[in-house]
């Protein structure tokens, strides 16, 4: 296959971009011929022939694409859909070592983008000095904190086995970018990348089960193995030398640990049976022996290359009484390092640290730490005795990369939080004021007493911070947040663990009630002393996802700001220092898009230097998997974070919240009224599950948590936003990113006033800029074939009206000839992707098609799922 010839992408891809996507092309081409033969091939390429000349504007061909697709047998289009699949993934592989190789190329792009402010934690407080003072930004650079919570719902389609190939495929374009090889050193490499895309396209796209919640632990571990565990003190070392050039390596670091990780995968139950107390253990240990791993080996190694001795580099007292600590833990092993460091006593020290970290992992009571802060002790003692000592470079150099890592991960590695429902502890408490807490509980019930003692368990091995924090869904009143107080206490014979329990509120409904409800948690005693020990520390949980499917996307973002920016006043009346956290997906329709504007244009007060958010899915190997995007991607979210409470930004959102509010008032109003009336028309659940691929999603392997809370497509109530969101995106349709801003922008019909918003209230930037996305992954040709599978012609109308009315007035606002039009990587991206998903998309059709007749079969079923596989890979963001 070859990259694309259309000319509204083809000019603007960089030279180097192009190069590596037609050498990946051109490779899988020889893979086909040598897999499927010639006629494999050549309809691989006739179909993409058809749909590219249908994208620029030949109705014909896509009758010709769609009649080519009809004259495949079921095997030959799994052929073909597998091709497409792959090559989904090779451009998304190059796309991303592309960023990687502009990234490189500069410390930092600067940004002709006002809104966007300064995207590097260095230009923060340059800025912030200037607004506040210097020693203000330096107290909120102390305060700086950066919490994202890894989550484990579905939204990452392809195997852990394509990402790995994947992952070699990228390695070797990075090899074959480098200019010091000659040509046969490359001719090497396009064959192992040859190799590398013959397993690709040898390798099943999709799994033949679902992954254990264990499973999706050891997954995200790979993360951390691969890249944080390096990456984040390096993030953070580049950082402080932005902030003291010159000094940084030699003085005390100025960069704090501001980096907290948080994971839900193993801790969260909500409507998942497959996540257990047992399962909730697990994850902690595996967590810890990967962090404990990894600090015992840095530990180690830096003691091996601390040669440094007595007699030049003296000793502190601290660190001699220390030594003497250590020689009393074990005199046989302190003798050993001893014998093999005559004379270099930070170098013992550093080794014997070492081992009680090995001691910590295997459980050695005699010798393991008791804490991550025992540990910090020891690495500050050498520290001050290194700096005394006049040896600066040794104690701010590599030793603090080891600090920076032990206070960012602890001996847990991420904070393993616990989720479930507030009907579950209601009828849990129900049960035992009627039967007891014995033997004759639910299993459920069981359970969840289960998972307090397991909290405790954590606790008393691995501290406090490894899992502290207990997430109630659908808080609606402070009752639902006593209850786990209360279960906590039967559950451990009245000696709970340290439990924050965290509201979260993700209906429309809640979102309004928030505040009434946090006035009542705070006559909860159990909050009393956790406000009395935290230093008035709170933190509230707000869900994007519910909210959007409650009211649609538009009400829902005003929503949320709204709830924020009461909540975030009541807190400020209260003297808590609040944390919101984010429960935001992958997918515009969950609150997704870029998280250092959305943070930039939060209320007032309500961030507070710190930001806390839900990571998911492919969201977190786009983020997080490549070191020098994930430190990119840290270094803006920390910037924004800084700036979101600066003078200047926080004045620019309250003026245009109160200038803009009777145009709130109208775009809530009319767009959820125009909402409401599509999903709550007669039949329309049934409706959407005939047109959309629902139901077969829900058969894909892709994660532990069940698609549906015990649904049938009579109700969406219970329908979990993942399926909702991926199910319209897999339609080409993209209604829960957009649908009813149309209507509601053509009610306002002020185009000046509207692009006055546009330009000056960033909320509203924000959400047009991220419709605009979504309505550039739309495709109404195709969503028209998808929605003629339903028999009704009404809802078919009013989605393609309010698809048409919301591109045109979107792009009245933008000035725009077309959707992201000034967006040049973004637009670009999915320009070079959408005729080949196009082809994708009508192979499902027909599978899709067979299905609703009648044609149940395996093979056609099998075609479906590999065709959502391919079209999520080809749009990236899912759910």
């Amino acid at each position: 296959m070859h990259d694309s010839t259309r000319k509204t992408a083809a000019p603007e891809m960089p030279d180097a971009l192009r190069s590596d996507v037609r050498l990946l092309g051109e490779l899988l081409g020889t893979v086909l011929v040598e897999a499927g033969g010639q006629q494999l091939f050549d309809d691989v390429e006739d179909l993409r022939a058809a749909t590219i000349e249908a994208y620029e504007g030949n109705e014909s061909s896509l009758e010709y694409a769609q009649a080519l697709v009809e004259s495949f047998s079921v095997k030959r289009a799994s052929e073909v859909a597998r091709a497409f699949t792959c090559y989904f993934h090779l451009v998304n592989t190059a796309e991303e070592y592309h960023r990687v190789r502009s990234l490189r190329k500069r410390d930092h792009s600067v940004s002709s983008d006002v809104q966007a402010g300064p995207k590097t934690v260095a230009e923060a407080v340059v800025q912030l000095n200037r607004e506040v003072g210097i020693a203000e930004a330096q107290r909120r650079l102390a305060e700086l904190e950066f919490r994202p919570v890894f989550t484990a719902h579905p939204t990452e389609a392809r195997r852990r086995a394509v990402s790995s190939a994947i992952r070699r495929i990228s390695d070797l374009l990075g090899q074959l970018d480098d200019p010091r090889g000659g040509e046969i050193e490359k001719d090497d490499l396009k064959a192992q990348l040859l190799s590398q895309i013959n397993v690709l396209w040898r390798t099943a796209p999709i799994r033949s089960k679902d992954p254990s919640p264990l499973d999706e632990v050891r997954t995200i571990m790979g993360i951390f193995d691969s890249t944080l565990f390096e990456q984040l003190p390096k993030t953070y070392r580049a950082i402080d030398m932005a902030l003291q050039p010159g000094q940084s390596g030699v003085a005390k670091p100025m960069t704090p640990a501001f980096v907290k990780f948080g994971s839900w995968i193993g801790g969260d139950r909500d409507g998942n049976p497959n996540v257990t107390s047992r399962i909730t253990r697990d994850a902690a240990l595996i967590a810890a022996e990967h962090i404990l791993l990894g600090l015992e080996k840095h530990t180690r190694r830096l003691g091996r290359e601390l040669t440094i001795e007595a007699a030049l580099t003296p000793p502190s007292e601290l660190l001699v009484a220390m030594l003497m600590r250590q020689r009393d833990l074990d005199v046989d092993r302190m003798e050993s390092i001893e014998n093999r460091s005559p004379n270099e006593p930070h170098r013992q020290a550093l080794l014997f640290m070492a081992e009680r970290l090995k001691a910590t992992r295997l459980r050695d009571a005699d010798l393991a730490y008791g804490d991550v802060s025992d540990f910090l002790d020891d690495l500050s003692t050498i520290q001050q005795s290194l700096d005394q000592a006049g040896d600066a470079r040794n104690a701010y150099g590599d030793l603090q990369h080891l600090v920076w890592q032990a206070e960012s991960f602890g001996f847990h590695l991420a904070e393993l939080e616990v989720r479930q429902h507030s009907q579950v502890h209601r009828e849990t408490l129900e049960e035992i004021d009627r039967v007891g807490d014995g033997s004759e509980l639910s299993e459920r019930s069981r359970e969840v007493l289960d998972t307090m003692r397991a909290i405790s368990a954590i606790q008393l091995r691995f501290g406090e911070r490894a899992a502290s924090r207990y997430i109630v869904s659908f808080t609606q009143s402070a009752k639902d947040l006593e209850s786990v107080y209360r279960l906590a206490q039967i559950a451990t014979n009245g000696n709970p663990p340290d439990l924050q329990v965290i509201p979260l509120f993700e209906t429309f409904d809640d979102l309004q009630n928030s505040v009434a409800v946090l006035e009542q948690m705070l006559t909860i005693s159990e909050v009393q002393d956790l406000l009395e020990k935290r230093g008035r520390r709170l933190e509230v949980m707000l869900g994007y996802s519910d909210s959007s499917k409650d009211v649609g996307p538009v009400s829902a973002t005003l929503a949320l700001y709204d709830a924020q920016k009461r909540i975030s006043q009541w807190a400020r009346d209260q003297d808590i220092a609040l944390t919101l956290f984010h429960g935001r997906g992958g997918a515009l329709g969950r609150g997704g898009g870029p998280a250092h504007r959305a943070i930039l244009s939060q209320p007032p007060l309500s961030v507070n230097d710190r930001f806390k958010v839900t990571e998911q899915g492919e969201v977190i190997f786009a983020r997080y998997g490549d070191p020098t995007i994930a430190a990119r991607h840290i270094n803006q979210v920390a910037a924004a974070t800084l700036m979101a409470g600066a003078p200047s930004i926080e004045k620019r959102n309250d003026e245009a919240a109160q200038k803009f509010a009777p145009m709130a008032h109208m775009l809530d109003s009319v767009s959820r009224q125009r909402f409401l009336g599509l999903v709550q028309a007669r039949g329309f659940p049934q409706w959407f599950a005939h047109i959309t691929p629902l139901e077969e999603i829900g058969m894909l392997s892709l994660g532990s948590r069940p698609a549906k809370r015990g649904l049938s497509v009579d109700s969406l109530e219970d329908l979990r936003a993942i399926p909702w969101v991926f199910a319209w995106t897999q339609a080409r349709i993209n209604l829960t990113g957009w649908f009813g801003l149309g209507s509601a922008l053509a009610a306002i019909g002020d185009i000046a006033w509207l692009q006055e918003a546009y330009r000056d209230w960033p909320l509203f930037t924000t959400m047009i800029d991220n419709v605009e996305m979504s309505l550039a992954k739309t495709d109404e040709h195709i969503a028209r074939r998808y929605l003629a599978l339903g028999d009704r012609k009404d809802l078919a109308q009013s989605v393609i009206e309010e698809m048409r009315l919301t591109r045109e007035w979107v792009l009245k606002v933008t000035g725009h000839s077309r959707p992201l039009e000034s967006t040049y990587v973004l637009g670009r991206a999915v320009q070079l992707r959408s005729p080949y998903v196009d082809a994708l998309s009508l192979i499902q059709l027909r599978a899709l098609e067979g299905l609703r007749t009648g044609q149940n079969t395996p093979e056609l079923k099998d075609l479906l799922l590999l065709t959502v596989s391919g079209v999520a890979a080809g749009l990236q963001n899912t759910g």
